[in-house]
């Protein structure tokens, strides 16, 4: 009786194990088209799981409150994969060990920064400080800055500040890491950041940075709240009706992460 009440309670802990873990029920994934019919961890109010099915038209969705709560179900084996910001996500498995972003897309986007439809001339010079970065080599340091294979980004660089011709005032959410994020000093720092100090310096300007909503943006820059937003904004022929957007300076798009 003993033995067999034992045997019971040994069977309950191991299957309780499994049922918390969920590794039971989750195979490795290395490529993108083991993902069909698989749970992917979505965060509310994105597009992601539209841009899924696209590309995977059986995947089922789970939905969590922001991009890290959807990465920790699929570290716990909650879901199969997430589905989201290939260089957010990346970002987030530089620093956290046991996850990998498969390299196949889900979809290819291309970023850039927006201003309103007849701001012509600061779109012109967004790009020519685009195109003059990716010339002389500072984009490649910026790539290394910002998006280490492992650990954090490095520290944002000192870069002078114009003033002479006023204020260009940039509109951000600073919860698109390695693009726009809070640093330790609570200052809003990031590719997107050092990109547009770069544009402000061109200009003989002081830069001025507005923190807002994701939502909020392309908004406040229609208003003229705003001179210009960025934070890892993806082009596409919507946006494209309501705002006027800089030529690409990354290509990035929606990827997958699954446990390495």
């Amino acid at each position: 009786m003993r033995n067999t009440m034992l045997g019971r309670v040994i069977v309950l802990f191991f299957c309780s194990c499994l049922i918390l873990s969920g590794c039971s029920k989750r195979e490795k994934i290395s490529g993108l088209q083991q993902l069909e019919g698989k749970e992917f961890a979505i965060p509310t109010g994105t597009v992601a799981d539209q841009l899924v099915l696209s590309k995977l038209p059986n995947a089922k969705f789970k939905y969590f409150n922001s991009v890290m709560d959807a990465v920790i179900a699929v570290k716990s084996g909650k879901a199969d994969a997430a589905a989201y910001d290939e260089p957010i996500l990346k970002n987030i498995a530089a620093k956290n060990s046991g996850l990998v972003v498969l390299k196949e897309m889900i979809t290819v986007d291309n970023y850039g920064f927006a201003v309103r439809l007849n701001d012509r001339e600061l779109k012109k010079t967004i790009d020519a400080v685009v195109a003059e970065l990716k010339r002389d080599g500072t984009t490649e340091k910026m790539m290394k800055r910002w998006f280490p294979a492992t650990g954090n980004p490095a520290p944002m660089p000192e870069i002078a500040s114009g003033g002479g011709s006023g204020v260009l005032r940039m509109g951000t959410a600073s919860v698109t890491e390695p693009f726009s994020f809070v640093d330790g000093s609570g200052g809003v720092v990031g590719y997107d950041i050092e990109l547009a100090r770069r544009i402000a310096k061109k200009l003989d300007k002081k830069l001025e940075i507005v923190n807002m909503d994701f939502g909020g943006m392309i908004p406040a820059l229609i208003s003229g709240k705003v001179d210009m937003i960025a934070a890892c904004i993806t082009i596409t022929d919507e946006r494209s009706k309501q705002v006027l957007f800089s030529q690409p300076y990354y290509t990035g798009g929606i990827a997958a992460l699954v446990r390495e």
